[in-house]
C-alpha cells in the first residue's frame, strides 16, 4: 500500500474517470455533463474541477447513489433559482479519498422541479446534512422534501406568511408591501 493511499480507498479516479463513469451509467442525459476548471491563489496557482451534471428529478437519487458507490459525497449546500416555469436546484458536493491525496472533485447536481410538482426526494435518510439546505430551499422557493421529517422554517419568522416565496420572482413572491425596513 502507497503512503500516501488509505486503506478504505481501492484506487484514485483522475476526474476524467469519474465522469466516463457517469456517463456510462446515465447515457441519457451524458450530454448534459460537463467537467470544468477552476483557477484562484496567488497568481492563479491553485486549480480544482467541478463535474455539472443535469439529470431528471425521477434519475436524482440513482445519481446520488452512484457518486456514493464513488466515494462519499460531502454535502456543501443546495443552491436554486426561479427559471419560469420550474426551480432549478443545484445540489453542491466534493468528492475527496477517490481522487488522491490532497485533491477534491466538487459534484454539482442539477435538477429542474416544475413549479406544478414541486416536490422533491430528500437527501435528509442518506445525508442527513442536508436538513437545513432543504428547510430553506423549502421555505424561500416553496419546494417540498418528500422524507425531511423537520419542515419548519430556519430563516423567516414564525408569523411568516408560508404563501409567500422570498427567491421567487412569480407571483408567489414578496410584493412592496410585504417588504419592510429593518433600520
Amino acid at each position: 500500500m502507497s503512503p500516501h493511499r488509505r486503506s478504505y480507498t481501492d484506487e484514485y479516479l483522475d476526474p476524467e474517470k469519474v465522469l466516463s463513469l457517469l456517463k456510462k451509467k446515465f447515457r441519457k442525459t451524458s450530454d448534459d455533463m460537463v467537467l470544468r476548471e477552476y483557477r484562484g491563489g496567488a497568481a492563479n496557482s491553485g486549480s480544482y474541477q467541478c463535474l455539472w451534471v443535469r439529470v431528471e428529478k425521477q434519475r436524482f437519487l440513482d445519481m446520488v447513489d452512484t457518486l456514493m458507490e464513488i466515494d462519499f459525497p460531502h454535502f456543501q449546500i443546495t443552491s436554486g433559482d426561479d427559471i419560469g416555469d420550474a426551480v432549478e436546484l443545484n445540489y453542491h458536493f466534493s468528492i475527496f479519498r477517490s481522487v488522491g491525496r490532497g485533491k477534491r472533485l466538487g459534484v454539482t447536481v442539477s435538477v429542474v422541479v416544475p413549479k406544478d410538482d414541486l416536490v422533491m426526494p430528500s437527501l435528509w435518510e442518506r445525508i442527513p446534512g442536508t436538513e437545513y439546505s432543504e428547510r430553506e430551499i423549502r421555505e424561500m422557493f416553496g419546494v417540498d422534501f418528500d422524507g425531511l421529517p423537520n419542515k419548519g422554517l430556519v430563516f423567516l419568522p414564525e408569523d411568516w406568511d408560508e404563501d409567500i416565496k422570498p427567491w421567487r420572482r412569480d407571483e408567489t413572491g414578496p410584493k412592496p408591501e410585504d417588504i419592510r425596513e429593518l433600520s
